[in-house]
């Protein structure tokens, strides 16, 4: 069996993007450490697996694509509406799926570095700054999407997310709705942020109580929806509705609700947030905060590629709208 970049970091005591930066020749690394990378290269005969036409400077056109899981559909569509630009421009597309595990993120980016790759786009909720700073600071083409990174002067396309709280937590609201949890997937993602900000101004503009207490984080899975759910809805401060962050987290509260012998809409509403699949063949259908996914899809192909092809020349931040998407799963509470 041939040794792998892994095997070299290994052995040598560093990082795998330590070895990446002594290969590619990049970055900052001090004498002793590419030393001994090069040694234990040699010892291992360890032969770079690096395509031949990106040594000459000549593109490979193909695409990297980092993201959580597609097993969840907002990704899963995501991703194919990348694809699916990616081949009208004429690029192939590797996908790597993290389960936003840092290091399994920076396994990834070594990956695709050593695939040569012309670019990368990244949808997972990364914590890796040095690394994509290295990846810009070398020029090399990265995007971000459905998520932003302010602390980088990097390409983004993603939803309104403040606005999409918004929108969901005032509809909830309007329908008289006045215990309201929010199930939020990563307090470290900037669009969970952005829907924890928006529905805390609904709640502060209508004058109703914040209570930390209705307020969860999960892991964006149906399952860690389902047990948050049942948690909330089996304590005192038990809500009336629930803003799911995401419509596979709403899922999880339909399946905790039936559990529990709630009905949805009449024991507890219940708003998503993606407009994904899902949400229209659950019973009943979901009400839910659309992300223009197909938008979403081809802007963010649209800039790698022209960041590759260097027809632009400055960094954009894309924030597109989105939309209350109003189904069965809500509505006014008695006495309201």
């Amino acid at each position: 069996m041939k040794p792998t970049i892994y095997d070299v970091a290994e052995k040598a005591g560093v990082s795998i993007s330590t070895v990446s930066r002594v290969i590619n020749n990049t970055g900052r690394i001090s004498e002793k450490t590419k030393k001994k990378v090069l040694q234990v290269m040699e010892s291992l005969r360890y032969q770079p697996s690096v395509v031949a036409s990106a040594l000459t400077g000549k593109r490979t056109r193909t695409i990297g694509l980092i993201i959580p899981d597609v097993a969840n559909p907002f990704f899963a569509e995501i991703a194919r509406r990348i694809e699916d630009r990616g081949r009208e421009l004429g690029f192939n597309l590797l996908m790597c799926n993290t389960d936003n595990n840092q290091h399994t993120e920076e396994m990834a980016l070594s990956l695709l570095k050593q695939k040569s790759v012309d670019g990368i786009i990244i949808g997972t909720t990364t914590k890796n700054y040095t690394l994509l700073n290295e990846l810009l600071q070398e020029q090399f083409p990265v995007a971000l999407i459905a998520q932003d990174i302010p602390e980088l002067v990097i390409d983004v396309v993603t939803v309104d997310d403040f606005l999409g709280g918004y929108q969901a937590t005032s509809h909830l609201v309007s329908l008289g709705h006045t215990k309201i949890a929010f199930l939020m997937g990563n307090s470290g993602r900037t669009s969970d942020k952005y829907r924890l900000q928006a529905y805390r101004q609904v709640l502060e503009e209508n004058r109703l109580p914040f209570d930390e207490r209705l307020v969860v984080e999960t892991d964006y899975s149906m399952e860690a929806g389902k047990r948050a759910a049942l948690e909330i809805l089996a304590s005192p401060q038990r809500p009336t509705a629930i803003f799911a962050g995401f419509d596979l987290i709403a899922i999880g509260v339909y399946q905790a609700a039936k559990e529990l012998g709630l009905r949805i809409p009449d024991d507890l509403s219940v708003v998503g947030f993606d407009n994904t699949i899902l949400a229209t063949i659950v019973d009943p259908p979901l009400t839910t905060i659309a992300q223009p996914i197909d938008e979403m899809g081809r802007q963010v192909m649209d800039l790698l590629v022209r960041e590759i092809e260097g027809s632009k020349s400055t960094k954009q931040r894309v924030i597109l709208p989105p939309e209350l998407i109003i189904r069965n799963s809500t509505k006014e509470i008695a006495g309201a």
